[in-house]
């Protein structure tokens, strides 16, 4: 199973950006983390990043033939980009959104997702944890997906 996980702009700055929000981790931390759990568990993981909104839509696209699923945090294009919406409706593939921060308890401009709405489910708050989370749940909506039990 592989799963494509995208992070959105301004991801890459973690450790040095807001770290009473984002925590002090750094970009590469996360994602050892994230190699590390998909490791563990199975899960053959391609990990992305982007500030830009082309480059994300780009990666969706050229993941509808090599992945099983997406999981995405994308950031602060979550609250307005139809284009990645769209592409993400697009694909056809099992996708969680995932952030860091519980983006419900923060600014109310953070608390409008349009991606959401065309994902498989959303996680938010953990920190690091949201991204494993994620990956778990997606693996499992992909396996039963595979044996017809969704």
């Amino acid at each position: 199973m592989k799963i494509l996980v995208i992070h959105g702009p301004n991801l890459n700055m973690l450790g040095r950006r807001e770290p009473d929000v984002y925590g002090t981790s750094s970009f590469d931390d996360m994602n050892e983390h994230i190699k590390n759990f998909a490791s563990e568990t199975g899960i053959e993981v391609e990990i992305f990043q982007s500030n830009s909104e082309g480059g994300i839509v780009d990666a969706i696209q050229r993941a509808v033939d090599t992945v099983d699923g997406i999981l995405i945090n994308p950031g602060a294009y979550t609250h307005y980009s139809y284009a990645i919406r769209d592409a993400l409706k697009g694909s056809g593939l099992p996708v969680v959104e995932v952030h860091l921060s519980n983006i419900y308890a923060r600014e109310e401009f953070r608390s409008k997702s349009v991606t959401a709405p065309v994902a498989d489910g959303q996680i938010s708050g953990f920190g690091v944890e949201s991204y494993l989370l994620g990956l778990r749940a997606l693996s499992s909506l992909i396996s039963k997906r595979r044996h017809g039990n969704v």
